[in-house]
């Protein structure tokens, strides 16, 4: 039971990427925002489901399934390369540390919110 709500969980978070990556590619068609807004939206709902301490299954659902099937790192590096290889020094480090930056503020105040409704 628990493998199939973390797979089913993962399936509804891999979706909606994939939608607002296509969102992402209609309006920024060569550019990666798209991955960076996922995963900056990935991390500041993490921070929400850590900061309310949702446990068991509902974790596994939320947490392991639906935000590790949103985000993506293997694209966010991907992206950041391509950028390099593409010699869009600028782009691949604002992008880069902008992620990171944007990332790590999110989970902060996902946390900060999720600890107020929980």
């Amino acid at each position: 039971m628990v493998i199939l709500e973390v797979a089913l969980g993962a399936g509804v978070g891999a979706v909606m990427r994939y939608l607002m990556t296509m969102i992402g590619k209609h309006y920024w068609p060569k550019l990666p925002f798209a991955t960076m807004i996922i995963n900056v939206i990935g991390s500041l709902f993490a921070g929400f489901l850590a900061g309310t301490q949702v446990s068991g299954n509902w974790s596994l659902f939320w947490l392991t399934g639906v935000c590790g099937g949103f985000t993506t790192f293997s694209t966010f590096t991907t992206d950041t390369f391509v950028l390099l290889r593409n010699k869009r020094w600028r782009l691949a480090i604002i992008y880069y540390l902008g992620t990171i930056g944007l990332g790590l503020s999110a989970i902060v105040i996902g946390l900060y919110l999720g600890s107020l409704a929980g």
